[in-house]
C-alpha cells in the first residue's frame, strides 16, 4: 500500500470499463453480457489495458430498511476483483448509477439520507474488500448531478462520508487510493464549482474523476435534433470535402487540449491525479463505401487523440466498453482498429506497427 496517488497514477496508461454488467439493474446479465470471466480478464490484460474500471450497483441488492448488501453479491464483487488482481490489473469498484440514488439526488432534501447509506454501504464494499492491496481503488460515485455551489456541497458531504467510511474499516483501507467524482463528471463543471477535496486522513492518497464524451454530436448522438445535426467525422485532417454537413464544427483536437489542461491545473499539478473515467465515440455503421471508410479513420484518430493527450496531461484514460471492443462471449477482440488506436495512442505500440496509423 506504499505508493501515493501520483505513483500508482503513473502505473496506468490505459484502462477499461467493464460496461453494462454488474451495474445492470435486474442482474449481471441483464443488459445482455456474459458474467464476468477470468478469462475476460485475460483478455483485458491480453489486450495491453493495465486497469479495469468496474460499475457496480449494490441499492438493488440490499435490505432497505437495514441497508445490508447481501453476502452473495459482496462475494461476486471480490471473486471479480481476485481475477483482476491475480493478473497483475489495477481495478477501481465504485457505487455506479445504482438506480439514481445518489446520483440523481444531490439535493438538501436528501443529504441526511443519502449520507447515512453511502456510510452504510462503503463500510460494508470496503469491510469485504480490505484486504486486498493497492491493486484495489475505491471511488465513490459514477456521475453526481451537481449542478450549482449549493449542490456542490451535498456533493461535499457524500465524498466525504465515503472517505471517512472507508478509513475507518481500517487494515489495507487506511492507506487505499480513493477517487472522488466532479460534479456531473463534467470537465467544465468540475473546473468551476469543486474547489477542494475531502479532508483525509493519509497524505497523497486522493485521485478526482472526470468523464470525456465530446463532441456530443460524434460520439453519442443517435438522430438529428432542431438544435443541430450528428457528426460523422471528427478531426482536422479528417473532414468529409463531399458529406459536408457531418463533419464536427466544435469539439475538435483544440477543445481535447484545453479541457484536458484545465484538469491538469487544477488537480494534477498539485499532486492530485485524474481518472478519465470513461470516454468512448459511438460507430456509425448506418455509412458504406468511403463515407464508412473515413468515419472510422476519424474514430480511430480520436480514439488514439484522446488516449495520448490524457496520458501527457497526467489523466488516467478508461474506455468505455459494452462489447463492442472487446467481444466478451468469444473472448476476441471485436474492433482491433479502435484497439491499434489506443494502444498506439497509451504509447504501447509504435506508430509502425500499428494499423491505425496508416489511417
Amino acid at each position: 500500500m506504499g505508493s501515493t496517488a501520483v505513483q500508482l497514477a503513473s502505473k496506468i496508461k490505459l484502462g477499461f470499463n467493464f460496461g453494462n454488467t454488474m451495474e445492470a439493474t435486474g442482474g449481471e446479465t441483464a443488459w445482455g453480457n456474459p458474467l464476468i470471466t477470468e478469462a475476460q480478464i485475460k483478455l483485458v490484460k491480453d489486450s495491453g489495458f493495465d486497469a479495469i474500471r468496474l460499475p457496480v450497483a449494490w441499492n438493488q441488492y440490499a435490505n432497505q430498511q437495514t441497508a445490508a448488501i447481501s453476502a452473495e453479491w459482496l462475494n461476486r464483487v471480490k471473486q471479480v476483483v481476485q481475477y483482476a488482481v491475480d493478473n497483475g490489473l489495477y481495478v477501481i469498484v465504485n457505487i455506479h448509477w445504482d438506480g439514481g440514488w445518489l446520483e440523481n439526488n444531490v439535493t438538501r432534501a436528501k443529504q441526511e439520507a443519502n449520507n447515512a447509506k453511502q456510510k452504510a454501504y462503503w463500510e460494508q464494499i470496503a469491510t469485504h474488500l480490505r484486504d486486498f492491496d493497492e491493486h484495489l481503488l475505491f471511488a465513490s460515485a459514477n456521475e453526481p448531478n451537481a449542478h450549482n455551489v449549493e449542490e456542490m456541497a451535498v456533493l461535499d458531504s457524500y465524498h466525504q462520508t465515503f472517505v471517512d467510511a472507508v478509513r475507518a474499516t481500517g487494515g489495507k483501507n487506511a492507506n487505499r487510493v480513493l477517487v472522488l467524482q466532479g460534479p456531473l463528471t463534467d470537465i467544465e463543471d468540475t473546473d468551476e464549482l469543486w474547489n477542494g477535496m475531502p479532508d483525509d486522513s493519509v497524505a497523497n492518497k486522493l485521485m478526482a474523476e472526470v468523464h470525456f464524451y465530446t463532441p456530443y454530436n460524434f460520439t453519442l448522438m443517435t438522430k438529428d435534433e432542431a438544435w443541430g445535426k450528428q457528426a460523422y467525422y471528427w478531426g482536422a485532417d479528417f473532414h468529409s470535402t463531399t458529406d459536408t454537413e457531418r463533419n464536427a464544427t466544435w469539439g475538435e483536437e483544440a477543445t481535447v487540449d484545453e479541457l484536458f489542461n484545465s484538469m491538469k491545473t487544477k488537480f494534477v499539478d498539485q499532486g492530485i491525479p485524474v481518472v478519465l473515467g470513461e470516454f468512448s465515440a459511438m460507430r456509425r455503421d448506418n455509412l458504406t463505401g468511403d463515407a464508412l471508410s473515413l468515419h472510422l479513420a476519424s474514430r480511430a484518430h480520436y480514439f488514439r487523440y484522446v488516449t495520448e493527450r490524457a496520458n501527457s496531461t497526467g489523466l488516467l484514460p478508461f474506455v468505455w466498453d459494452t462489447g463492442s471492443l472487446l467481444n466478451r462471449n468469444t473472448l476476441t477482440v471485436a474492433d482491433q482498429h479502435v484497439l491499434d488506436a489506443l494502444l498506439l495512442g497509451a504509447g504501447k505500440v509504435s506508430s509502425s506497427s500499428s494499423s491505425a496509423a496508416a489511417q
